[in-house]
C-alpha cells in the first residue's frame, strides 16, 4: 500500500476558497512528491487545519501557531512566487 495517497491528497487541498486552491493544489500537483517524509507530514496536518486558518497564514502573512507549520507554508509561498 502507497503510504501517502496521492488522491486523496490533492481532494483534501481543495478547500473550496479560490486563494487557497489557487496555493495548495499546484503545490499539491507540483511540489509534493519531492517533499521529505517529515515535510510531507507537516502538510498533511496544515491541511487538517480550518480553512480560515490555513488563509490566515497563508494569504494574511499570520504566523502559525505551531511552528512545525512554518517549514511548509515557506515552501507554499515560495513555490506560488514561481
Amino acid at each position: 500500500m502507497q503510504e501517502f495517497d496521492k488522491r486523496k491528497i490533492f481532494w483534501h487541498s481543495r478547500r473550496g476558497m479560490l486563494e487557497l486552491d489557487l496555493l495548495l493544489v499546484p503545490f499539491v500537483n507540483e511540489v509534493f512528491d519531492t517533499l521529505s517524509r517529515s515535510e510531507k507530514l507537516s502538510y498533511l496536518a496544515l491541511i487538517d487545519e480550518e480553512d480560515q486558518d490555513i488563509f490566515a497564514w497563508l494569504v494574511v502573512g499570520s504566523a502559525p501557531a505551531h511552528t512545525r507549520y512554518a517549514s511548509i507554508i515557506s515552501k507554499i509561498l515560495e513555490h506560488n512566487k514561481k
